[in-house]
C-alpha cells in the first residue's frame, strides 16, 4: 500500500464531526418542526404523498397501509412505524386542535388505547389540509428537492396559509434538545397574524390581548395567567393546567365529584394512573371521604365520577386531588423549531413574523406564476382576435401553403415565398403579418367552430378578464398593501369556515390548599409473621390475644399510628415505613407483604431487626456483624424521613448478624460457628456514629464467624439450647472484648 494514500486523522476530531453530523441530521431532518408550516419531515411527506395519490377530502378513504408504504418507498425510508404513528397523531382530535387527516377506523382514544394495525384503518386528507396546506403546490410557490434516492421530487416545505406550529403545537425529542409547543385556538392565532401584518411593531403584550394563551383539545384550566406573557416572550416556561371539576348530587344525600375535562398532559395511560392515585389516597388514609370511583368516559367526552361520603368537605377533597394527583399538572413550554435551517427557540411574535414573511414569499411566487400564465394567455388571445379580423386572408394562406412550416413562417415573418394567393393584394397583406410564434401556433391549432360569432364574443370577453387579472396581479406584486390584503382575505375565509370555540379557560387560580385532617394519636401493635406479612392492630385486641400473637409472629412492636416503623436488614440498609401506610384491621387479618409498602426486597436482603421510631429516639442500638465488628449507635441517628438509608458501614463481604435495642441488658454473649462463646460487659462496646464500621468484638479463627448474639441481665437467669445441650449464659466465664472466648464442647 502506498503511504501517500493514507489520510491521517485525529480520532477525537473524526468522532466529534461524525456525531455532530448525526445530531444535526436528527434535529433538522426528523425530530423538530419547521417554523413555516409547523410540520416535521415525516408529517410533511405523509401529507404530500396523500396529495399525490389523490386522497382528497371529497374522495373515498384509502388504506393506511397503502399510504404508509408509498410514503416510505418514495420519501421517508425510516420504517413504517414512524410514518404510521405520525399519521395516527394527525387524525386524533384529542391531541391536535386541528386534525390534518380524516381517519376511518380505530385510531386510538384519549385513554391511551393504541390505533389498530395500518392494514385495518383508512384515511384521507381533511378539507383544511387540502385548502390551507396543499392548495398552491402547482404554482411554483415552494422549492422542490430530490428525495433520498433522487428518483422523486418533494417539497422542502408546504405552503401553509396558517401558523400551524402554534395552532397544532408540536412535541419532539432530538439530540441534546427537545421541543414542546402547546396547541392554540385557530381564530385567535389568525387574528394575531393579521394584527402583526397591520403593525409589525406590535408587542407581545398587545398580541396577548388577542391570543389568550394555549387552547388544549382536552380543555381544562390554565391557572397561571400572569406568567404567560414571559413564556410567550421568551418561548420557554411552565404552564400550570388543571382539569375541570363539577359537583352533582348523588344517591342518599351523597355528593359526586365529576371530572369533565382533564389536563392535556393526562392523555393516554395517565388517566389510568390518575384513577390508581385516587384509590391510593384512600388506601394511604390521606382521605376517608371516598365511597366509590368510576370512569364513565365515552365518545361524548371525559366523565370520571368520585362518590363522596355525606359529611365530606368537598372543596378540601377537590384541592387534595389537585395537590396529590395529576389533575393539576405542568406543561413545559419550549418553542423550539427549525428556522433558516437551524434550531431556534422563538417567542410568539417571532413565530408570527416568520410565518408572515413566509406567506409574503409564497404569495409573491404564486402571483408571479399566475401573472406569467395570464401574460401567455393574453398573447394567445390577442393573436386569435387579430386572426379573426383577417380570417379570410389566413384561410387563403393556409390553402396556398404546401406545409405547416410554410404557413407558420408567413404568419410570423410575412414570408410569402411558395404560397399561392388569389390576388396580389392578398400577398401584400400577408407579407405584413407579424404574429408571435405562440400566436402562430394557436392560429394553426384553432378549430373552425371558433369562427362562430358567439365564440368570437366569448374570446373577447375572456381577453377582458385576462387583462383584469393581469392588472390585479401586477398590483398585488407591486404593492405590499395589496398583497397583505389578499393574504388577510385568505385568512378570513379559513377562519370563517374552520374556527371553533375556545376550550381551555385562562385564569389566575389560587394554589390548592389542603386542610390536613388531624389524626388522633393512638398506640398500636405492629405484627409481622415469618412469611413477611405485616399489619397493625389496636392495643386492646393485642392484650386479649397476647400469647397467640407472640407465638405466631416473628416481630411484635409497640408503635404510634403517627410514627414510623424502622426495618434493619443484613446488608446494612434501613427502610422506614409510615405506620399509617400499614393495613390496620382485625387480629386474624392476613396483612400485606412488607415488600409492598417499603423499599425492602426479600429477594436481595433479609430482615435482622424491626423497631419503632419512638424506641429509637429513646434508646441506643447495638450492631454486631458476621466478622465480629461491634458498636453502639445512638438511636436518634436513625430518625430519618427518607424511605431508605444506610444504617451502618460494612466491610467487603461482611453482613449484619444482630441489631438490638439497648434497654436493661448488662452483658453481651457472642457465639461463633466453631462453638466459641465470649461474654463481656456491654460497657466495653464503644459508641460510634452510624457511618463507622465499629471495633472487633471477639477474635476469630480462619473461616470462623459470629453466628449468634445473646444478652443477659443482672440477677436474671438466661438459658439457651446449643446442639441439644442446655447452657446457662450467666455461667459462661466472663471475658473481655477482643478475646477468643471459651469453647463449649457438646
Amino acid at each position: 500500500m502506498n503511504d501517500n494514500n493514507i489520510i491521517k486523522t485525529e480520532y477525537s476530531e473524526l468522532m466529534q464531526k461524525s456525531y455532530i453530523d448525526y445530531a444535526m441530521s436528527v434535529i433538522v431532518a426528523r425530530a423538530l418542526p419547521d417554523v413555516r408550516d409547523g410540520l416535521k419531515p415525516v408529517q410533511r411527506r405523509t401529507l404530500y404523498d396523500m396529495h399525490e395519490l389523490g386522497i382528497r377530502f371529497d374522495k373515498p378513504y384509502r388504506k393506511s397501509a397503502r399510504i404508509v408504504g408509498d410514503t416510505m418507498g418514495k420519501y421517508h425510508p425510516h420504517g413504517d412505524s414512524s410514518i404510521y404513528d405520525a399519521l395516527v397523531v394527525m387524525t386524533q382530535d384529542f391531541k391536535k386542535g386541528l386534525p390534518l387527516i380524516d381517519g376511518h377506523g380505530n385510531f386510538g382514544n384519549i385513554e391511551g388505547d393504541g390505533a389498530a394495525a395500518m392494514r385495518y384503518t383508512e384515511a384521507r386528507l381533511n378539507k383544511i389540509t387540502q385548502e390551507a396546506f396543499l392548495a398552491d403546490l402547482d404554482k411554483d410557490v415552494v422549492d422542490f428537492i430530490p428525495n433520498f434516492d433522487e428518483t422523486e421530487k418533494e417539497p422542502s416545505v408546504l405552503p401553509a396559509k396558517i401558523p400551524n406550529l402554534l395552532i397544532n403545537g408540536s412535541e419532539g425529542i432530538a439530540v441534546g434538545m427537545a421541543t414542546s409547543i402547546p396547541p392554540h385556538n385557530l381564530a385567535e392565532i389568525i387574528d394575531a397574524m393579521k394584527a402583526y401584518m397591520k403593525d409589525e411593531s406590535i408587542t407581545t403584550r398587545e398580541l396577548m390581548k388577542i391570543v389568550q394563551g394555549p387552547d388544549f383539545p382536552t380543555g381544562g384550566i390554565v391557572t397561571n395567567k400572569d406568567e404567560l406573557l414571559e413564556i410567550y416572550e421568551t418561548g420557554a416556561g411552565k404552564i400550570k393546567i388543571r382539569g375541570k371539576v363539577e359537583t352533582e348530587k348523588g344517591k342518599g344525600g351523597k355528593t359526586n365529584v365529576v371530572i369533565t375535562e382533564i389536563p392535556y398532559t393526562m392523555i393516554g395511560a395517565n388517566i389510568g394512573k390518575f384513577l390508581s392515585d385516587v384509590a391510593a389516597l384512600y388506601e394511604s388514609k390521606k382521605t376517608q371521604d371516598i365511597v366509590d370511583i368510576s370512569n364513565q368516559s365515552s365518545k361524548e367526552g371525559i366523565r370520571i365520577v368520585i362518590e363522596l361520603r355525606k359529611d365530606a368537605n368537598v372543596q378540601n377533597f377537590i384541592n387534595l386531588l389537585y395537590k396529590k394527583t395529576r389533575l393539576e399538572d405542568t406543561f413545559g413550554v419550549n418553542m423550539l423549531a427549525i428556522c433558516d435551517g437551524r434550531p431556534e427557540t422563538m417567542g410568539l411574535k417571532r413565530i408570527l413574523k416568520e410565518c408572515v414573511d413566509f406567506r409574503y414569499e409564497v404569495a409573491g411566487r404564486k402571483y408571479k406564476n399566475l401573472l406569467e400564465k395570464e401574460m401567455a394567455r393574453k398573447e394567445i388571445q390577442e393573436g386569435l382576435i387579430k386572426a379573426c379580423n383577417v380570417i379570410d386572408l389566413i384561410i387563403e394562406i393556409l390553402r396556398g401553403s404546401k406545409d405547416r412550416n410554410m404557413a407558420k413562417d408567413c404568419l410570423i415573418n410575412g414570408n410569402t415565398d411558395g404560397i399561392t394567393f388569389k390576388s396580389k393584394e392578398s400577398k401584400i397583406m400577408a407579407s405584413q403579418l407579424m404574429f408571435s410564434e405562440n400566436q402562430a401556433n394557436a392560429i394553426l391549432d384553432m378549430r373552425l367552430y371558433k369562427l362562430i360569432g358567439l365564440e368570437i364574443q366569448a374570446l373577447i370577453k375572456e381577453h377582458e378578464e385576462t387583462m383584469a387579472n393581469i392588472y390585479r396581479y401586477e398590483d398585488i406584486l407591486a404593492r405590499r398593501d395589496s398583497m397583505a390584503q389578499v393574504i388577510m382575505n385568505e385568512l378570513d375565509e379559513i377562519k370563517k369556515e374552520f374556527k371553533r370555540e375556545r376550550r381551555t379557560v385562562i385564569d389566575n387560580c389560587e394554589e390548592a390548599v389542603v386542610e390536613e385532617v388531624k389524626v388522633e394519636e393512638m398506640e398500636l401493635i405492629f405484627l409481622m409473621d415469618r412469611f413477611g406479612y405485616a399489619r397493625t392492630i389496636d392495643l386492646a385486641t393485642y392484650e386479649r390475644n397476647k400469647e397467640t400473637a407472640d407465638q405466631e409472629n416473628k416481630f411484635v412492636i409497640h408503635c404510634k399510628n403517627t410514627g414510623r416503623i424502622c426495618v434493619f436488614t443484613d446488608i446494612g440498609q434501613l427502610h422506614t415505613i409510615k405506620v399509617s401506610d400499614i393495613p390496620f384491621g382485625k387480629f386474624r387479618d392476613k396483612g400485606i407483604p412488607i415488600d409492598n409498602i417499603s423499599n425492602y426486597s426479600s429477594a436481595k436482603e433479609k430482615i435482622v431487626e424491626i423497631a419503632s421510631q419512638t424506641d429509637l429516639n429513646l434508646y441506643r442500638m447495638i450492631f454486631v456483624t458476621k466478622s465480629s465488628m461491634i458498636k453502639v449507635v445512638d438511636g436518634g441517628e436513625f430518625d430519618v424521613s427518607k424511605k431508605t438509608v444506610a444504617s451502618t458501614k460494612l466491610a467487603d463481604h461482611d453482613e449484619i448478624v444482630s441489631i438490638s435495642v439497648m434497654r436493661e441488658q448488662t452483658h453481651i454473649v457472642l457465639r461463633s460457628k466453631d462453638g466459641y462463646f465470649l461474654r463481656f460487659p456491654i460497657e466495653e462496646i464503644p459508641e460510634k456514629k452510624k457511618a463507622a464500621i465499629g471495633v472487633r468484638g471477639m477474635k476469630l479463627s480462619a473461616n470462623d464467624f459470629v453466628e449468634e448474639v445473646y444478652y443477659t441481665k443482672n440477677s436474671v437467669e438466661s438459658n439457651i439450647v446449643y446442639k441439644q445441650k442446655n447452657i446457662s449464659l450467666n455461667q459462661i466465664k466472663l471475658g473481655k472484648r477482643d478475646t477468643k472466648g471459651t469453647k463449649i464442647r457438646v
